[in-house]
């Protein structure tokens, strides 16, 4: 099985761009953000075409969470957070998908710091984590994919004293994500790639993909039981350099799903 996580940046005006990647790749499983439209101007009838079910959390012109299923229909189980710190933000969407329940996430980006949008962010990662907590709990097979906007080490930075003050480097975030780890989630990228960077974002600014440049923002962390069935990890970095690219490429596992 392999299941993807997107940073979209717009699904509507990358539709061409999603399509593509979806018809060369088949992922079975799809997480995507940022999708930037409201809940009535979804693509379904063209994901449907291309043989994806779907489920959506929309918001104009902001933000945004999908998850999209090859062969079967994600069964929604949740749209936002238990005790979201304001809900009216589209940012975290769940739903059951052949066995996994999938979380799909969009974490605030927190900047500029100090600050309410930092505020914010930090409220965010404490409910996501007492969340993700309750979920572990369950004992069934989870996953919560997306764009996390967190730097968990200077390993996922091109040069981390560039980031040092930025939202998504600061100790308090990646504290948070650390923890995440300590509770017994599966960081599946850092899993398979322990010795090397694996980038998934470039900014659009100062050739940041041309220079490679890069960030890891978008992470796939796994329940236990599906971390012993982790087979690859990886990143479709090419996707960044195609004309209309979203400024973040897709991330993605395989499985050993019997």
């Amino acid at each position: 099985m392999r299941i993807a996580t997107y940073n979209i940046n717009g699904i509507n005006g990358r539709l061409e761009t999603l399509l593509a990647w979806l018809a060369e790749t088949q992922p079975d499983i799809v997480c995507l953000q940022e999708l930037k439209t409201p809940q009535a101007k979804f693509p379904e009838r063209q994901l449907a075409k291309a043989g994806y079910a779907s489920v959506w959390h929309g918001q104009s012109r902001w933000n945004g969470v999908a998850i999209l299923s090859r062969g079967s229909e994600p069964v929604l189980t949740r749209r936002g957070l238990p005790r979201d710190p304001d809900p009216s933000q589209s940012r975290y969407i769940e739903a059951a998908v052949n066995g996994i329940l999938v979380g799909c996430l969009y974490a605030p980006n927190g900047n500029p710091v100090p600050g309410p949008k930092w505020d914010y962010k930090l409220k965010w990662l404490k409910q996501f984590s007492a969340h993700a907590k309750q979920l572990l709990a369950l004992n069934v097979p989870v996953i919560l994919a997306g764009d996390y906007n967190i730097i968990p080490t200077e390993r996922d930075v091109y040069n981390p004293d560039r980031w040092r003050d930025d939202a998504l480097f600061l100790p308090e975030v990646r504290k948070a994500y650390a923890s995440l780890l300590k509770e017994g989630w599966c960081d599946a990228i850092a899993v398979i790639h322990p010795a090397m960077p694996v980038y998934t974002f470039w900014d659009y600014l100062r050739q940041a993909w041309q220079r490679n440049a890069g960030l890891r923002l978008d992470h796939l962390l796994l329940s236990p039981d599906l971390a012993a069935r982790l087979k690859d990890a990886g990143v479709d970095g090419e996707m960044r350099g195609r004309p209309k690219a979203s400024d973040h490429a897709p991330a993605w596992i395989v499985l050993d799903i019997t």
